[in-house]
């Protein structure tokens, strides 16, 4: 208790590795002493202190499922992938239904970039607890790199009671590809509105930095006045303890005029939920527009592609690609929106999407009007 006082609360090492040292003096087959001194020699950078540590319990037991833990932290934090591997799958040997090492399996793969190994041991994760956080957020950062090839199409029609006369269409058709440094993607967008069609082209990138954080990169083109001539995109992403998220970016179009819109995003994982928190802020020469949204989403299965979901708000959102159109505007968009939607998987590389939405919109001063979307979408990985 003295040790793990000085190192967490008082966060002094040295003092707490002389409490360790004066217990393995009286108790030398002390495991639990043995391993938290290997936990501190780890977090002081002293490896090779460490792995002694670790491996002289395990000499003694090598059934010890903490040492297995620690030594496998040990090498996975110092980039030693196999290594980890290794000592992970032997301990898996006498504890195969332990979470804290399938978990650290899981990690590992993820780190060494076998995507489909690691979702294997996600999905057997998630058949032994349903509810575990960390799980289900390991499988949706690796569920779009589990298969190399990904190609999706989509339809989304959107219908105005009072603003316009004739309904919104907007058709697309994207492919991406996943890489050793990251996923990217291409997209061409077909609508009908105003009466006029427009194709826009779209490449998306998400590179990844390290093992906390990765990017958003993405541009797009339009020769027709139903799109923004150009458009872009960047964020930076963190994958936070506690099963927390966070994103900071900004977003451009370009209709007449440039527009820059900063966004920040929040989530946290809770059992089989992920709530959200976003904001879009759009400065302007006398004010700042601002959206924001909340949103839960509720996976119902072991799988991050296979959930419902909720997103109420206000404003419009330069990601919300179906009405993104409206920011094109010099009245200021006051509106209440809520959309609602379904994503299933059929079989393990087929995935369908069901939306639905309602945004309440002043489009004019005093004047309200309602538009109701609809949109479906299928996805095959390959």
């Amino acid at each position: 208790q003295a040790a793990r006082k000085a190192a967490f609360d008082e966060k002094d090492y040295s003092k707490a590795k002389y409490f360790c040292f004066k217990a393995l003096a009286q108790s030398p087959d002390y495991a639990d002493i043995r391993i938290f001194l290997g936990r501190i020699y780890t977090w002081t950078n002293l490896y090779d202190s460490a792995k002694n540590c670790f491996e002289t319990v395990l000499k003694n037991n090598p059934e010890h499922e903490d040492a297995s833990i620690a030594f496998t932290d040990l090498e996975y934090w110092n980039n030693h992938y196999d290594d980890a591997l290794k000592i992970c799958n032997k301990a898996l040997q006498f504890h195969p239904q332990s979470k804290d090492l399938l978990i650290r399996k899981a990690k590992v793969l993820i780190a060494a970039r076998k995507f489909v190994e690691a979702d294997a041991v996600i999905n057997q994760l998630l058949a032994i607890d349903k509810n575990n956080t960390e799980a289900r957020a390991l499988a949706d950062r690796i569920k779009d790199v589990s298969a190399k090839n990904k190609i999706g199409i989509s339809y989304d029609y959107t219908y105005f009671d009072k603003q316009f006369s004739d309904p919104w269409h907007l058709v697309s058709l994207d492919y991406s590809r996943s890489t050793p440094i990251g996923s990217f993607a291409g997209r061409i967008n077909y609508a009908n509105r105003f009466k006029e069609n427009g194709v826009q082209y779209e490449v998306d990138a998400y590179p990844h930095i390290s093992k906390t954080f990765y990017s958003y990169i993405s541009a797009g083109y339009s020769t027709d006045a139903i799109f923004p001539k150009y458009r872009g995109g960047f964020s930076l992403y963190a994958n936070l303890p506690k099963s927390f998220e966070a994103e900071a970016g900004l977003r451009y179009l370009h209709f007449t005029d440039d527009t820059w819109i900063y966004t920040f995003y929040l989530g946290k994982y809770y059992k089989n939920w992920l709530f959200s928190a976003r904001t879009y802020l759009t400065p302007g020469s006398n004010n700042i527009s601002q959206s924001y949204n909340v949103a839960a989403r509720y996976y119902y299965k072991g799988s991050a592609e296979d959930y419902v979901g909720l997103t109420l708000g206000t404003g419009i959102s330069p990601d919300e690609r179906s009405i993104a159109q409206q920011l094109n505007s010099n009245y200021k968009l006051l509106s209440q929106k809520a959309s609602l939607a379904w994503i299933f998987r059929v079989k393990k590389y087929n995935s369908f999407s069901l939306n639905a939405g309602w945004i309440n919109q002043e489009y004019l001063k005093d004047t309200k009007g309602n538009q109701f979307e609809l949109g479906i979408g299928y996805t095959r990985r390959f």
